[in-house]
């Protein structure tokens, strides 16, 4: 259970991230990439934060989070800039792909497509009836 304070830790993170990131993409020549901050978590003790991107075109997703992963404490000695009069310290950052677009997007597509299994019921495994 998340308490108020790491909510709003995690609310100012993510909104300045998101910022970030994306100057970040632009200036480094990927301005047709869109990047954004799906979710972030704050430990109890606000030490760490797991922040969850989403990054569109999903074929891009690996090599950039590698290059976000590798540029965390010039991301972090920003953020700690734009956010030094809302907090003390700014937590350890994490950063993972959040995939539950593309998941959904899977779904979506399977659903549209030939492979629906409520249009085409014989897709689905016969259950024998005892």
């Amino acid at each position: 259970m998340e308490t108020n304070r790491q909510k709003k830790i995690g609310g100012v993170i993510q909104k300045d991230l998101a910022e970030i990131l994306q100057r970040a993409a632009k200036e480094g020549g990927m301005s047709g990439t869109l990047i954004s901050v799906t979710k972030v978590n704050v430990t109890t003790d606000l030490s760490m934060a797991k922040v969850y991107v989403s990054i569109f075109p999903v074929d891009k997703a690996k090599e950039l989070i590698e290059g976000i992963r590798s540029n965390q404490p010039l991301i972090k000695h920003e953020l700690s800039q734009r956010t030094k009069n809302q907090l003390r310290r700014v937590p350890e950052l994490e950063f993972y792909i959040d995939d539950s677009l593309e998941y959904i997007d899977r779904i979506d597509k399977s659903l549209k497509g030939s492979e629906n299994p409520i249009s085409n019921p014989d897709l689905l495994a016969k259950r024998k009836k005892s």
